[in-house]
């Protein structure tokens, strides 16, 4: 019975680290946004230049991830109350992920030394096979049917429609399009799968030594 706790609440995080990581490694990888500025052809939308609206992305990007930045203000994309909301709200969310990915990652290096000990091989693989399946149903999902992923994933994690921006006064959506986003998670979930063929890989080694 004990075992099987462990083993339940090891897997859990095991799992929130692998997420968590992938999605850090996401939202910070910038090159991702300048490749689809010329890819969607962005710079059609705005009357701003590429190297602006990298500038902006960067301004955004650093008030998201840094706690101690606490306005946000993008000399050539105004926002409304509504819009600095939201981003308000995102910003707590990359804060959260970071603390998963802390506590997780504690977690999951204890975890794997109770799998070594306990030569626990076989349940780890099982636990990469699943994995490897599960995220590969996701990314095809994704490619499907994005739009309805999207909104369940906006639904899910506000409360609110505030993230339904006007270009108007928001016109930073104009350069946030919903093909970056889904870019965006197919890196995101395209990590998942490599992490987790990568632990099958290494753990099937361990196993057969």
């Amino acid at each position: 019975m004990r075992q099987r706790v462990i083993k339940a609440l090891g897997y859990i995080m095991l799992s929130l680290f692998i997420m968590s990581v992938s999605i850090a490694f996401t939202i910070n990888f910038t090159p991702l946004f300048i490749v689809d500025i010329d890819y969607l052809n962005i710079t059609d939308y705005v009357n701003v230049s590429k190297e602006q609206i990298i500038l902006n992305y960067r301004i955004l990007m650093d008030y998201l991830n840094m706690p101690w930045i606490t306005d946000l203000a993008m000399p050539d994309f105004p926002s409304s109350e509504r819009g600095l909301f939201h981003f308000y709200e995102v910003k707590r969310l990359f804060m959260f992920n970071y603390l998963i990915l802390a506590a997780a990652g504690s977690g999951t290096y204890f975890f794997m030394r109770y799998i070594k000990s306990r030569n626990l091989y076989k349940s780890l693989l099982i636990y990469f096979k699943n994995g490897i399946f599960l995220s590969l149903t996701v990314i095809v999902g994704i490619l499907i049917s994005f739009d309805s992923l999207f909104l369940l994933f906006h639904q899910s994690f506000f409360n609110n429609d505030a993230w339904l921006f006007n270009p108007t006064t928001d016109p930073i959506i104009l350069v946030l399009p919903a093909e970056f986003f889904m870019h965006s998670f197919l890196l995101a979930f395209g990590l998942v799968e490599i992490l987790l063929i990568t632990g099958y890989v290494l753990t099937k080694r361990k196993k057969e030594k």
